[in-house]
């Protein structure tokens, strides 16, 4: 008979070891693990395994359960449960977890939490709920999180922690380094100190290991530095995150319209923000909301992907147009009709290439108006180059598969225009969109798509009439 190991014993021995494999995925032990605690409403154990487990980890492991079950770990981690944990899984999980709990519940949780892990798992709620569970915090975390929501999404104000440490200029060295040891109420982590006169008026800043190397009676203002790269609360995040990429910050303090200082952003919060950004971007290429997630529900998936899909078929049926209007010589000729695709299909996967990095290089400012003709002469060229290299090899795979040297010119002389065409329309559209103030990554595929397939059909069928009448 085979003895199973107390689950108390597994959670103690797996409580110590790494729940990742080489790949960084989530063991399938440890879910296994949970499940049966979960079945067993093995509490204690449950605790055990799961209290002091980072929050990554723990984001891991419910977006690997079923739903029931998320509720039924949170039910039962109780107090014990970080809400951290919340800031890693996906926006429908989390609201959904979230909706399970008594608002009591997730106050109490949140308290815990700094700003702006606490507007990151509030924020996706609606605003009544939002305003109910606000209600049941304290005063000042109250007060610091409505000020936060008072900012616009997606700006710096949101994103801020209103935890850092100020100090006013008279200090010496020896007073902030007493402060912060003698301080119980200081953020987890910090880098430098900021110095405000008396209104908060941002003065300057002190980096840690300046102020460490000084000796105690130095005054502040003695090792200040003034040129402090600073925040507006209203500021976008994106652009934010430019700062931070550009001038290699590790913080910087945020300011309100009167430059005094209300929170700090780390870089922490910029890699999560570059993060949604990438990821933005990378679904609205391929036409799908910025906001997708995995864990979305059938119904939302396909009504959120309708809209462009519906988009698509419109232009589709401008490239069956251009077909239409050449149905006598594709009748007349069948090679027409099997090899047209092809152009088509080449054109698209080149301007898809140049769309891709256009509407990239455009997010990260690297593509603007001084040098946007250097890319569009760049970007035809390289079409021009692959339009005849494959050019050459299409027109002779052509020749030889229907014994007709005339198709094999046709198809490749249609392939340079339409390749040149793919990689005009990949780079201009994405700079005609930005100039018009709309998100290239977005708008850029249908209209992209719609060029390449009707260049392609109507260069090929064009060149064909006109080359079979020679």
């Amino acid at each position: 008979m085979v003895e199973t190991q107390p689950p108390l014993a597994r959670a103690l021995e797996w409580r110590d070891r790494d729940w990742r494999d080489d790949d960084g995925e989530l063991l399938p032990e440890v879910v296994d693990i949970v499940c049966g605690m979960l079945g067993e409403a093995d509490a204690e154990s449950l605790k055990t395994l799961v209290s002091d487990a980072h929050e990554a980890d723990v984001g891991a492991l419910l977006a690997q359960l079923d739903p029931d079950d998320r509720n039924r770990l949170v039910e039962l981690l109780g107090a014990d449960f970080d809400f951290t944990a919340l800031t890693e899984v996906d926006e429908t999980i989390r609201v959904e977890i979230l909706e399970e709990m008594e608002p009591e519940q997730v106050a109490e949780g949140i308290a815990e939490l700094e700003t702006d892990d606490a507007v990151a798992i509030l924020e996706d709620l609606d605003e009544e709920e939002r305003s109910e569970i606000l209600d049941k915090l304290p005063a000042s975390d109250r007060f610091a999180l409505r000020r936060a929501f008072d900012y616009p999404e997606g700006s710096a104000g949101r994103r801020m922690k209103d935890e850092f440490i100020a100090v006013p200029p008279f200090w010496t060295v020896g007073q902030v380094i007493d402060h912060l040891r003698e301080s119980a109420d200081l953020p987890d982590d910090f880098t430098e100190i900021f110095v405000v006169d008396p209104g908060y008026h941002l003065q300057g800043h002190v980096r840690l290991d300046r102020l460490l190397r000084t000796q105690r009676p130095v005054a502040v203002t003695d090792i200040l530095e003034e040129e402090t790269r600073t925040v507006t609360a209203s500021e976008d995040q994106e652009d934010v995150a430019f700062m931070f990429e550009r001038y290699n910050l590790l913080s910087a303090p945020v300011v309100d319209e009167g430059n005094r200082l209300v929170g700090v952003l780390t870089v922490d919060d910029i890699v999560d923000v570059i993060e949604e950004e990438a990821d933005a971007d990378i679904k609205q290429l391929g036409g799908v909301k910025a906001d997708e997630e995995i864990s979305d529900s059938v119904w939302t998936t396909a009504k959120g992907r309708f809209r462009w899909l519906f988009i698509n078929l419109i232009t589709a049926f401008l490239a069956t147009t251009v077909l239409k209007s050449f149905e006598v010589q594709l009748a007349e000729m069948v090679a027409l009709a099997v090899l047209a695709p092809i152009v088509a299909s080449q054109g698209g996967n080149a301007a898809t290439q140049t769309m891709t990095v256009a509407v990239r290089a455009l997010a990260t400012r690297e593509l603007g108006p001084r040098n946007a003709w250097r890319i569009v002469r760049r970007e035809v060229s390289v079409g021009f180059i692959n339009g005849i290299a494959f050019a050459i090899i299409t027109g002779t795979v052509a020749s030889f598969w229907f014994t007709n040297a005339n198709i094999g010119v046709v198809i490749g002389l249609a392939l340079v225009c339409n390749l040149v065409a793919g990689s005009l329309g990949g780079v201009l559209i994405p700079l005609l969109l930005d100039r018009l103030r709309v998100d290239p990554a977005i708008s850029s595929g249908p209209f992209v798509t719609t060029v390449t397939d009707v260049t392609g059909f109507l260069s090929f069928l064009t060149i064909a009439t006109w080359w079979f009448k020679l």
